[in-house]
Order: C-alpha cells, then sequence, then structure tokens
C-alpha cells in the first residue's frame, strides 16, 4: 500500500542531511551520471600530484574514493557537521581537515599546491584558487552547471529570470579562469535526467541541497508539496535535468 502524504514527509524531515551522501534516496530518486566519472579521473589526477588541496569537500566521500593520496593532502569545509564527518572519514587517510568559511583568503601559502580539486563547490573563489596553486599547477572539478533542476526550482519558486538561469554558466566561469592567469584545458558540459518517485525524495533533496529553494521548510510549502505529492501518485515521477561540467585549468 502506497504510504501517505503525512507519512513520506514525516520520514524526509526526520532523515539526516550530514555530509554529501545521497544513499537515503537510492530507490526513491534516479539521476544520470556524467560519462566522463569525475572521481575516477581526479584519483588519477591525486596519483600524479605531491601537494593538493579538495575544497568544500562535504563529508569527505568522495574524496575518500582516492586509490592514492598525494604526500600532502589537505581538504576545506565550513559546515561543522560535513567537518565532523569529514575528519573522521578521511583523517585515516592522511588527509588534513581545515575549517574555512568558503570566502577569501583560503588559509594557505602562495604557490602551495600542483593540484587543487572540487566536486560541486557553492562558489569558486578562481583568485583564490590561481594565488595557491604554483606556476603549472592544476585546478580540476566537477561544477554543477547553470538552469541545474530548475524544474524543480521553478515549481516552488515561479518562473526565474533569465540572469539567474545563466548562473554558473560554463562560459563565464571560464573568462573568469582566464582573467586569473589560468588556462582551460579541458571544458565539458552534460545536461541528466533527474527524477523523483516520491514527496520524500523532494523534501530530502531541498532539506540539503539548501540554495535550490532558499530558506526551504516544508512548512511553508506544505501545500505545494501536497500538490506535487498526489501529480506524481497520479502521472509518476517528476522529471527534472541537472547541469554538469567538467572543468580542467592549468596556471600559466
Amino acid at each position: 500500500m502506497a504510504r501517505s502524504f503525512d507519512e513520506l514527509v514525516a520520514e524526509a524531515e526526520s532523515a539526516s542531511v550530514d555530509g554529501w551522501d545521497f544513499s537515503w534516496m537510492e530507490g526513491r530518486a534516479t539521476e544520470e551520471r556524467p560519462s566522463w566519472g569525475y572521481q575516477r579521473l581526479m584519483g588519477e589526477k591525486l596519483g600524479q600530484a605531491s601537494a593538493a588541496l579538495d575544497i568544500q569537500t562535504g563529508g569527505g566521500e568522495v574524496l575518500a574514493g582516492a586509490p592514492a593520496m598525494p604526500s600532502v593532502m589537505v581538504a576545506t569545509e565550513s559546515w561543522p557537521p560535513n567537518v565532523a564527518k569529514a575528519t573522521t572519514l578521511l583523517r585515516p587517510r592522511g588527509v588534513v581537515v581545515v575549517v574555512d568559511q568558503d570566502e577569501p583568503p583560503l588559509p594557505f601559502a602562495d604557490d602551495a599546491f600542483d593540484l587543487v580539486t572540487s566536486r560541486h563547490p557553492a562558489t569558486v573563489w578562481w583568485g583564490e584558487v590561481s594565488r595557491v596553486l604554483q606556476p603549472g599547477g592544476t585546478y580540476f572539478a566537477q561544477h554543477v552547471g547553470h538552469s541545474s533542476v530548475f524544474e524543480l526550482v521553478e515549481y516552488f519558486l515561479g518562473p526565474q529570470p533569465k540572469c539567474v538561469r545563466r548562473s554558473r554558466h560554463y562560459d563565464d566561469e571560464s573568462a573568469q579562469v582566464l582573467a586569473v592567469g589560468l588556462d582551460v584545458v579541458d571544458l565539458r558540459f552534460e545536461r541528466l535526467k533527474v527524477e523523483f518517485f516520491d514527496i520524500g525524495a523532494v523534501i530530502y533533496f531541498l532539506r540539503k541541497v539548501i540554495w535550490m529553494v532558499p530558506g526551504f521548510t516544508v512548512d511553508q510549502y506544505r501545500g505545494q508539496l501536497r500538490e506535487l505529492h498526489h501529480q506524481i501518485e497520479d502521472e509518476g515521477p517528476f522529471v527534472a535535468h541537472s547541469s554538469r561540467f567538467l572543468i580542467e585549468a592549468r596556471k600559466r
């Protein structure tokens, strides 16, 4: 028997959103993965580095999957629950987790690293990335692109202006890269299908990815959530599309 709206809401509201692990959504939502395989490629880069920095590491889940670490490996994170989780996960791998508020400056000296990585950073301070990279060093990352999962965003917030939909566009990011003394050596973009099979998955996603619908609470959007719950029951999964781009840039 299908669970009620209230049951699904209660379950999703009580679930922990610490870290950057989405396993709670298994069987409740699906997302296509980019064809390039970021974690594998990142692992290859780390295996060739001597000193590396992973920015906004979340709970450290992605970095922890690397088969080998350079002799100097540092990760930054700002959210206290993630800091604790990342430290527990990464310290046995020899990774130092540094608390950083994701605002300039990065707490490292100039030319400190030959590799900087990041998966889905909320904000990239390109001048700081360039500063901490050695000449010839590499920034390698997977970013969330423009208008990602905007079908869901606009369901709750209504049509968004062009400037908001354009935010995080890979062309704009590339221009910022060039402006701080980095050259783009690889850039790939894909738009990927996302499906939500129940309203609990929607709630969990919006609680975890807090910038999608800023200030989201179930109480504030209960009416729209209930409508979407009935829509999913009647018509099937809610379909959206994420956007991702892989970027590799080298310091001149």
